[in-house]
């Protein structure tokens, strides 16, 4: 593995870089247990943060967590932490319509439908709102490292 190559364990936490005691990124140096950590609930598929090429595969995330129309925005893919911003904006209207849609399903169905098909419906709402707490956390995630955060293993 070269020095800047990314891997599973690496992308966890676990290794070091192969004879490296550290690495800078911008003005920062970063011991080698804490370079690739990715934190508790940090997006599958998204390179752990200031490893190369992390940006784009962040990038690619947000815009998977957005409506597609916010592809056509210059700004958004052209500065990546606005593009988090955006999208943590839109994943939380996200979380509130489904908070309000699980409260008033009863009301709004019940007299429409069997009650096995209202529980199917409650149990898919809340299948949605778990989903949508957790793409929650990884936007958050996201962001914070998109704006220089560095993630430590706590011990």
């Amino acid at each position: 593995m070269s020095a800047l190559s990314w891997s599973p364990a690496a992308a966890h936490g676990f290794g070091r870089f192969a004879g490296e005691s550290g690495r800078t990124v911008g003005r920062t140096r970063f011991p080698a247990e804490t370079a690739l950590y990715t934190p508790p609930g940090w997006p599958e598929g998204v390179r752990p943060p200031h490893s190369p090429e992390w940006e784009h595969t962040a990038t690619a995330f947000l815009l998977d967590c957005c409506p597609p129309d916010y592809r056509a925005y210059p700004v958004l893919l052209r500065h990546p932490v606005v593009l988090a911003r955006f999208a943590a904006e839109h994943v939380e209207s996200q979380v509130q319509a489904c908070r309000e849609g699980l409260g008033g399903v009863r009301a709004s169905l019940g007299e429409f439908v069997a009650p096995e098909v209202l529980e199917s419906a409650l149990n898919a709402w809340h299948e949605q709102a778990e989903l949508l707490r957790r793409r929650r956390r990884e936007v958050a995630l996201v962001e914070e490292a998109l704006r220089g955060k560095v993630f430590i293993r706590k011990l």
